[in-house]
């Protein structure tokens, strides 16, 4: 259908529909469905709180609580639809069907608008499940009006060739919709994959990450090319185009490959994995999750840093639970000359093993490291693990247990002191006193 043909077919239609709304009747249905809706207004606020009250008690299931939610927001449409029945019945009892057609096409249209918009509730994104409303409503009322044909040869006379290729309006639209709904279900697929694979005890965590995010990007790979050949285009007519476009995309989008490349690496080889506890560039935390682009490292100050993954190839990272949990940390004092050095590394060795996150099965060290300008230097070495629990805090223990050690034995941790020896007398007068 060409457009001209449509639009004489488009003013047919409109010179029929307003003929048609001089008639009685017709007059008569539009006054009845505007006092329905008014009415349905006015039963709202009266209809809307007792069931609120009852909503509230729903616990325990968030999806039933929104299709609930979803349901209240729009009683009016409810109690409107209901009255339109209602209404139905009742003229289609004392007199022609015919002269209750339009309340029988604004019935269809209600109650598919209360289906489409209640069930699009279930789409957490508020822009994605409008439109969806929007179109499936549209489509809808095209097919109750009887036009859906028309409307369908008008958008395919609104087509240019490409190629070999003829690429019409409507096949556009048909593509966007088939689109939207594989890569929807693809998603939620994948989540449901990913949820299994996450359960697996017999995958270590970086397979299960890779396996999960494989998952999900073959089934909406495949889910597009499933929506476009549904809708007849050649997907091989778009090999150059498509070719054009992803080398613009390759140099624009290089630092975005790297991170993805770089992040399927550190999968593979096994590196990091969530739960490891690193230090990278002065960051110290652990990881909470591995994404496409960046890793998720959660700092012991609660703060959550996303470190891009060509970080991790390309720098050096101190992975503290890479291979074995247990880590290593020295600890430095110093004591006076008047101490026991053979004491004082018991004594030392005694507090450490006090603490409660010191491993029990590595005995501490307590090794005489110099003679400083003012005490005797030692370095204490103990065995953790649990890095994920922070470093500086268990030092913090150690040195406190040192205290309390030290003065219990009489040991004393020196002041920094310095002699100055006068090679000339020097007189001091006090002050207030003249010669």
């Amino acid at each position: 259908m060409d457009i001209d043909s449509f639009l004489i077919q488009a003013q047919t239609l409109g010179r029929g529909l307003i003929n048609s709304f001089l008639t009685p009747w017709l007059l008569y249905q539009l006054v009845i469905i505007v006092l329905l809706y008014g009415v349905a207004h006015v039963l709202k606020g009266r209809v809307e709180p007792l069931f609120e009250e009852r909503a509230r008690a729903i616990k325990g299931h968030p999806g039933l609580l929104r299709v609930v939610v979803a349901l209240l927001r729009r009683v009016h449409w409810i109690l409107f639809v209901v009255l339109l029945l209602i209404a139905l019945g009742v003229m289609r009892s004392v007199t022609w069907p015919s002269r209750s057609y339009l309340i029988s096409i604004v019935l269809s249209l209600a109650v598919v608008w209360l289906f489409v918009s209640v069930l699009s509730r279930v789409i957490r994104n508020r822009l994605v499940a409008r439109m969806i409303s929007w179109f499936a409503w549209i489509y809808a009322a095209l097919v109750i009006l009887g036009i859906d044909g028309r409307v369908a040869g008008f958008l395919d006379g609104l087509a240019m060739p490409i190629g070999e290729m003829r690429l019409s309006a409507l096949i556009v639209i048909k593509a966007a919709v088939l689109l939207i709904a594989t890569i929807w279900i693809a998603v939620i697929i994948g989540r449901y994959l990913d949820e299994l694979v996450q359960k697996s005890e017999e995958l270590t965590p970086s397979i299960r990450v890779l396996v999960g995010k494989v998952a999900k990007i073959g089934l909406v790979l495949m889910a597009a090319a499933i929506a476009l050949s549904s809708v007849g285009i050649d997907l091989t007519a778009l090999t150059v185009f498509s070719g054009a476009v992803g080398l613009g995309l390759g140099f624009g989008l290089q630092k975005v490959i790297s991170n993805f490349i770089s992040g399927i690496i550190i999968l593979l080889d096994k590196s990091i994995k969530p739960g490891d506890t690193i230090s990278l560039e002065g960051t110290f935390g652990w990881i909470r999750e591995l994404r496409a682009r960046f890793v998720s490292v959660v700092t012991r100050d609660g703060r959550e840093y996303l470190i891009p993954n060509e970080d991790f190839i390309t720098g050096r990272v101190i992975n503290w639970s890479f291979s074995d949990e247990l880590v290593r940390l020295d600890v430095n004092f110093g004591v006076s000359y008047d101490a026991d050095p053979h004491l004082v590394s018991k004594l030392a060795i005694a507090a450490a093993s006090s603490v409660g996150r010191v491993e029990a099965d590595r005995t501490p060290v307590c090794w005489l490291t110099g003679f400083g300008d003012s005490s005797l230097d030692f370095v204490l070495r103990f065995w953790i693990h649990d890095p994920q629990k922070g470093l500086t805090n268990i030092r913090g223990q150690v040195l406190l247990a040192l205290w309390d050690t030290f003065k219990q034995n009489n040991i004393n941790i020196p002041y920094p002191h310095r002699e100055v020896i006068m090679k000339t007398p020097v007189s001091v007068e006090k002050p207030g006193v003249v010669d």
